[in-house]
């Protein structure tokens, strides 16, 4: 079976719930000198991070994910788990001497959120070579370290593998050469509204000279669902009304797995499209990135449900 290499981050999610609002605690005219301490009785840890993420929906829609990328000493729980799933662990260097990446992530009764990210071992990704690894037929740079998605990304070129380009929350590191760079070398791009519009701006490109240098550039919008651009074609994917939403982080990293799928088997780019929008829609109603779950035969029956036929 054929593999798909997910370059990204592998992390831990510390998600704490303050009972109250941040804005009764922090004074405005106080910024400057912030002193606050917030009460979490409630937390949990989850496994996420991009790569991860990706791989855990693949797996799920019965590909063959391979995820790439560099962890710490405090990696073990993670390793078990992703072995539990029969995920492949061959591209996942350990460092010793460092933490796992890791996000700790205070959200108060209005969803505003506080973040602190370590990115520990992140920072050699770079390490991580494509060339290591046999039988991939596509792949997919997501956020990670600069140097590693550089890396990663000639990696992909040098062996003659299409891949998926999207930067995610690194866009901070890239500039319009950067991405211009990127984009003519990846196959496909795939960006929410917000970098879309950053993409713009830097490069000085619009959707359709975007295209041009790709086979396709998806775009999602939340709830206004998202679009796929072609040289010649605008694909309008509609949103999947899910049945509850819950936690909307991680949506976007199960809709990039449901593009990788529809691209290994060869479907059109709007059935890929939909394929994605109702992995969003499953993964929006559930807390956490990896906590939903369903057979692949369930899916297809989601999915005729929705759209009136099957893949």
């Amino acid at each position: 079976m054929s593999k798909a290499l997910i370059c990204g981050s592998l992390a831990y999610d510390t998600i704490m719930v303050f009972e109250d609002q941040f804005v009764n605690h922090i004074l405005p005219n106080q910024i400057h000198k912030l002193n606050v301490s917030f009460f979490v009785p409630s937390m949990r840890r989850e496994f996420g991070g991009v790569a991860g993420n990706i791989a855990y929906n693949l797996k799920l829609l019965g590909g063959n994910p391979v995820p790439m990328g560099t962890v710490g000493q405090d990696f073990v729980p993670y390793q078990q788990y992703l072995e539990e799933l029969g995920i492949s662990l061959n591209g996942i260097i350990v460092k010793d001497e460092m933490f796992t990446p890791q996000a700790f992530i205070t959200t108060d009764q209005d969803n505003n959120q506080i973040t602190a990210f370590h990115p520990g071992a992140m920072s050699f990704s770079h390490e991580c070579k494509v060339s290591d690894h046999k039988n991939i037929s596509i792949g997919i740079v997501g956020p990670d370290g600069r140097d590693g998605m550089i890396t990663h990304a000639q990696g992909f070129v040098n062996n003659g593998i299409p891949f998926i380009f999207d930067p995610g929350q690194a866009m901070p590191l890239f500039d319009g050469n950067d991405l211009k760079q990127f984009i003519d070398q990846a196959t496909w791009m795939a960006v929410n509204d917000y970098e879309y519009e950053l993409v713009c701006e830097r490069t000085g490109w619009e959707a359709k000279e975007i295209a041009s240098h790709l086979k396709a550039l998806i775009v999602t919008r939340g709830e206004k669902g998202s679009e796929i651009y072609t040289d010649d074609t605008v694909y309008h994917i509609p949103v999947v009304t899910a049945e509850r939403i819950v936690d909307p982080t991680g949506c976007g990293d199960a809709y990039r797995a449901g593009l990788l799928y529809g691209i290994m088997n060869d479907l059109d780019m709007q059935t890929t499209g939909r394929i994605a929008s109702l992995l969003g829609s499953i993964k929006i109603a559930h807390a956490g990135t990896q906590n939903h779950s369903f057979t692949k035969d369930e899916f297809i029956d989601l999915f005729e449900k929705e759209f009136g036929y099957r893949f």
